[in-house]
């Protein structure tokens, strides 16, 4: 049967207590506050020592002195529970930056592997696409397709302010991958319809038409090129955010294994907090009641 301390004794238990608080003068308690360091097995061996990994000492110093200032602990027991304490908590930031870190990465990598994605490099897998597996569809989807066969009308372009005609090599300066796609046959199609003259013009009145109808023939198709570009730049941005919305949420497993860490670490904490606070009132001379614990079985 548990005894019953009397008002006196606890009294005089306070009393005493109160003569033994620790270190008073600045120096003994700057010394008082890296005992952990000095005694403490979580203080030493709770530090990321490697070469691309090294976690901050000093900011692990700093977390010791403000629970050390804090609790004040008296005795080995004490310090080993402040110890546990501030090594709990240093390994629960630690699960906190590896889920921070897993974010990133999902976010970060998943942008750049998309980024690196080009319609080049996509249509090298088509070296056998027939005339219906035209790449320039596909590349009309996006606003980095877009922009390349807005190059190739460019091009040709040039050419015709430079030459005056659209020639035949302007028209195949545009085959892609040394197969004719939609822009060339439309070129094509039109380079042959302007050698008809149904008005009868002189060769110099003939050319210059065709030049103004081919040029406006490339403006109109560039312009188009220029807007369609637009709306999948928009598109692609939307698209983008949210893909980056949901790369923020780690996969099951890694989510998994990151919670069940921080809630082992979670009860290192809170039972080291528990049992500090119960050494510390018995210290005290309060009259501490016994820890209440519950064993659990299972039975089929």
């Amino acid at each position: 049967m548990r005894k019953t301390m009397s008002t006196k004794q606890l009294a005089a238990n306070r009393r005493n207590a109160q003569k033994s608080t620790g270190p008073q003068t600045s120096n003994g308690q700057a010394v008082s506050k890296m005992n952990a360091f000095k005694h403490g097995i979580y203080s030493r061996d709770v530090l990321v020592r490697g070469k691309h990994a090294r976690e901050n000492a000093r900011e692990l110093r700093a977390l010791h002195a403000r629970f050390w200032e804090h609790y004040k602990p008296l005795g080995p027991v004490e310090e080993m529970l402040v110890d546990k304490i501030v090594a709990a908590h240093w390994r629960l930031r630690r699960a906190l930056k590896a889920e921070s870190g897993e974010i990133a990465l999902n976010v970060d990598g998943g942008q750049w592997k998309r980024s690196r994605i080009h319609p080049r490099l996509r249509a090298l897998e088509w070296t056998n696409w027939s005339m219906e597996e035209d790449p320039v569809y596909e590349m009309e989807g996006s606003a980095l397709g877009n922009y390349i066969v807005a190059s190739w009308f460019r091009k040709v372009r040039e050419r015709v302010e430079r030459e005056g005609e659209l020639t035949e090599a302007a028209v195949q300066s545009v085959v892609f991958y040394g197969k004719p796609n939609c822009v060339t046959r439309k070129l094509e199609e039109l380079r042959l319809k302007l050698q008809d003259n149904p008005e009868g013009l002189d060769a110099a009145a003939l050319r210059e038409r065709n030049k103004q109808q081919v040029l406006a023939y490339l403006d109109k198709q560039l312009k188009k090129l220029f807007l369609r570009e637009e709306d999948c730049s928009e598109r692609e941005k939307l698209e983008e955010e949210s893909r980056q919305a949901a790369a923020v949420l780690p996969s099951p497993e890694v989510l998994d294994k990151i919670m069940r860490y921080a809630t082992f670490l979670e009860r290192q904490l809170y039972r080291a907090m528990n049992q500090l606070e119960r050494v510390q009132r018995m210290r005290l001379g309060e009259a501490v009641p016994p820890p209440l614990t519950m064993e659990v079985s299972e039975r089929n």
